[in-house]
């Protein structure tokens, strides 16, 4: 095994801890969340509000890589709003606000959440999903990655569950590992999009162009995605990150 090998191992498992923490994150508010479901909290905004207030703004207050985080029912669940997102956006130091929807399917500026992907694949697998980068239109006009989780009581579908990233910031947690390679390297969803890379000319965002590389990643497709350890036509070793849904590209 190879210096580089080696590293880049431990540096997909960087990689890794950092989406694994924010996913064990959500997964707290997701249990807290169905326990109260379960014990027979009013199916209402009213009464739901407080419940995801008490956690998603602490949570954009006081961790820096969160910039969003809240509960989106399921069309119907709550008497009192047929579409409802309860979602807090902030950051450490800056004023939390609640992320203004338009509810009014009449309306010019309403949009349906289940056709987007991070309702849509949680709703369809039943798993947690990573869905990004995106530039977030409907949060913060930026690049960003959105974890989700669904949230299922008795078997019935009540929403999602989850948590916003900026782009910019997981770049500052990851990108000093990711330079201790002392080569070329990229951080890759399972489409081949750029979360972030040491080559300031692959933005985030962009596809990452490699011989391979979009048959490689299947996998990580998978709703509980399986390891992928290879080596591109052109010499590039490809790295899934844990059981998430991130790859490093080592050159």
């Amino acid at each position: 095994m190879t210096t580089i090998t080696a590293q880049g191992e431990i540096v997909a498992g960087e990689v890794a801890s950092t989406i694994e923490d924010l996913f064990d994150t959500v997964e707290r508010w997701r249990a807290a969340l169905a326990s109260q479901f379960a014990a027979g909290v009013p199916r209402t905004a009213a009464a739901v509000d407080p419940l995801v207030e008490a956690f998603a703004v602490p949570a954009v207050t006081a961790d820096p890589l969160i910039t969003g985080s809240g509960f989106v029912a399921a069309p119907g669940l709550l008497t009192d709003a047929r579409w409802h997102l309860a979602w807090w956006l902030g950051s450490p130091g800056e004023q939390v606000r609640r992320l203004a929807t338009v509810d009014d399917e009449s309306s010019d500026g309403f949009r349906d959440y289940t056709t987007l992907e991070w309702w849509r694949v949680p709703f369809t697998t039943g798993e947690r999903h990573l869905t990004g980068p995106y530039v977030d239109y409907l949060c913060t006009e930026d690049y960003a990655v959105t974890l989700t989780m669904p949230l299922v009581v008795d078997g019935e579908f009540l929403g999602v569950v989850g948590c916003d990233a900026l782009v910019s910031r997981l770049e500052e947690r990851l990108l000093p590992a990711l330079r201790s390679l002392g080569v070329p390297a990229v951080i890759v969803n399972s489409s081949a999009r750029i979360v972030t890379a040491t080559d300031a000319r692959s933005e985030p965002g962009a596809i990452l162009r490699a011989e391979g590389l979009v048959d490689v990643l299947a996998p990580l497709h998978d709703a509980e995605p399986s390891g992928v350890d290879a080596t591109l036509a052109a010499g590039s070793r490809v790295l899934s990150c844990g059981s998430t849904s991130l790859a490093l590209v080592v050159a």
